[in-house]
């Protein structure tokens, strides 16, 4: 009957998990992410995956796998981009200089650009 018993979810990312996964992300970030004839394969980018895996799970709650990692990784810039655009329509304070952490320059709105 313990077979049948739900399958439990893991425990939230902690705050040093996730700043070793966006440091370790975009660190990688050319790596995993570019586009055009130049880009890493599958095999690559799976290798740099399990390279970040290999730092995240020392200061892990629990032991994370790549696809955790990656879902992580989509939803902080899911976030990131959600409050930039709420920001950016003037539904709040302006942008404070970390919020671009996540988004590439040319995604920034002018005035959340962070300085020069």
């Amino acid at each position: 009957m313990a077979e049948d018993s739900p399958k439990r979810r893991k425990a939230n990312f902690n705050e040093a998990e996730t700043e070793v996964l966006i440091e370790q992300v975009l660190k990688h970030e050319q790596l995993l992410f570019a586009a055009g004839p130049g880009r890493a394969s599958a095999g690559q980018k799976r290798k740099v995956w399990e390279l970040i895996r290999h730092k995240v799970n020392p200061v892990a709650a629990c032991p994370r796998d790549v696809e955790d990692l990656k879902k992580r990784w989509r939803d902080l810039k899911r976030r990131d981009r959600s409050k930039l655009c709420r920001l950016s329509q003037g539904c709040g304070p302006p942008a404070p200089p970390a919020l671009g952490l996540l988004l590439a320059p040319e995604e920034l709105p002018p005035a959340a650009s962070p300085p020069a």
